[in-house]
């Protein structure tokens, strides 16, 4: 979902919450203070009748979470149900922050409201107005800008911030952005003539707080099933579902700059393609206008009603667009569209030592070896496969599918050992997509286990991320559908 951009939800705190609230009990389970926190708040009756809309369980090292109803009742849900998993991600966010720039998190925030706040509209300012309401029910202290800034995190730390910090003297590198591996195939290249779509989110460690399966039941739009964050109102990693028939991953575009402050958030559009758009023209239109640069992603479409599937590659000036019913497409941080390359990029296709590059090389060979026999199970085996196209070998490092920053010395394009990589799998196909239903597994994709205090102790040089960078232990993969 991002790179190292910012890392948030580093170590959850244990959780407190009902994890399944069946009714508006006067007896519902309220969280403790955190140090420093507020108190937790009596819920009202109508917060409770709130309450009782809600669901939320834990499996396989997944948190899934169900919100329903008008936008200030779904924020107020998500506030207070994920309340120490939000708590604990703006304190990492805020402390990345601060690392990575030098600059209060203070400021980023007043900036954040002064761009963002006109270009959203009223039923997302609601929702996230919920959230703090929420938030301050469990004990937990935010403020409507701080929930902006922090939904808007990626866009304004890897985009917006290198174009102005020249400004006031940095001289600091721009910071890496998401990197992503993903496909889409249908007609001729799946078993059944159906869609196959698979995605895995390589990210920076700290920032591995993208576990949250989400489904959003609004009164107005599509029913939403997406992965998540704590207190996001968009996706982040941008893999969904919609009652629509739609379905969506994206990969970063990567080398990429340029923002406009005068656009639409992405992290808007996004939001308002997933739970507006009856179909991939709608959702690409939506996405298009206003478009601010932020987070320039190659967006993975598919229609299950029609089986056709479509590649959006979203610069800030030029714009790539491809649609098939008999084909796949694939994304590795790599811009295939010419103008958004050459124009808006600083890659180049040819250089296979660099990840995305090898990725996508990796990409062409198993679609080309396993065309008409793609489904989910090969779909998930892609994701977990360490073939390193550079060296011809398989391995644990970055240029693979299933990535392993950790193990890897020699990319030019990230410091050696980073603690960074795949954080997770994700496979659905038509049929699962039409019940609203996916395949998830928590933690890299292969299933190796990462162990935080092993490598700090290994690697010292990054002890600047003792408490925020967490464990990941092996989990299997999951089933998550809608109306858990």
């Amino acid at each position: 979902m991002r790179g190292a951009v910012l890392a948030r939800a580093s170590s959850f705190l244990p959780a407190v919450l009902a994890l399944t609230v069946a009714s508006a009990a006067p007896a519902l389970a309220r969280p403790k203070p955190a140090p420093g926190a507020i108190a937790p708040a009596q819920l009202t009756p109508q917060q409770q009748e709130w309450i009782s809309r809600a669901h939320r369980f834990d499996r396989a090292g997944w948190t899934y979470l169900r919100i329903d109803g008008p936008p200030r009742e779904r924020g107020f849900q998500h506030g207070y149900l994920l309340a120490r998993e939000i708590e604990a991600s703006l304190r990492a966010a805020r402390r990345e922050w601060g690392y990575e720039s030098g600059m209060e998190w203070s400021w980023l925030v007043q900036k954040g409201e002064q761009l963002l706040l006109t270009h959203i509209d009223p039923e997302l300012l609601a929702e996230m107005d919920g959230i703090v309401e929420g938030l301050a029910a469990a004990g937990v202290k935010s403020t409507r800008t701080e929930i902006i800034t922090y939904n808007a995190s990626i866009e304004l730390t890897g985009y917006w911030w290198p174009t102005v910090k020249k400004d006031i003297g940095s001289r600091s590198p721009d910071r890496p952005k998401q990197s992503c591996s993903s496909f889409i195939a249908t007609g001729g290249m799946t078993a059944d003539g159906g869609i196959v779509l698979g995605h895995n989110t390589m990210t920076g460690y700290p920032s591995a707080d993208c576990n949250v399966v989400l489904e959003i039941v609004p009164r107005d739009g599509h029913r939403i099933l997406m992965q998540g964050v704590p207190g996001w109102i968009h996706s982040g990693t941008d893999f969904f579902i919609t009652e629509a028939g739609l379905v969506g991953s994206e990969t970063t575009i990567g080398g990429f700059s340029g923002f406009d402050e005068k656009g639409v958030p992405e992290f808007v559009r996004m939001r308002r393609a997933t739970q507006d758009a009856s179909s991939i023209d709608e959702w690409c239109a939506i996405m298009r206008k206003g478009n601010n640069g932020g987070y320039a992603n190659s967006w993975l479409i598919g229609d299950v009603k029609t089986s056709e599937i479509a590649r959006l590659e979203l610069g800030l000036k030029h714009v790539g667009f491809e649609r098939t019913r008999d084909g796949y497409f694939v994304g590795s941080n790599l811009a295939e569209d010419l103008k958004v390359l050459r124009l808006e990029t600083d890659e180049h296709e040819t250089d296979i030592r660099v990840s995305a590059v090898a990725r996508r090389v990796r990409w062409k060979q198993l679609m080309r070896e396993n065309k008409g026999r793609i489904t989910v199970d090969l779909a998930k085996s892609f994701e977990g496969d360490h073939l390193d196209t550079y060296v011809g070998q398989e391995r644990l490092g970055s240029r693979s599918l299933c990535a392993h920053w950790e193990d890897e010395t020699t990319d030019p394009g990230e410091a050696a050992f980073s603690p960074s990589g795949t954080v997770d799998a994700k496979a659905v196909d038509s049929n699962m997509a039409k019940r609203m239903a996916f395949a998830a597994r928590w933690g890299s994709g292969c299933g190796t286990a990462f162990d935080a205090a092993t490598f700090l102790e290994k690697h010292p040089q990054f002890d600047w991320m003792t408490g925020i960078l967490r464990s990941r232990p092996w989990q299997p993969w999951a089933e998550f559908r809608a109306g858990e």
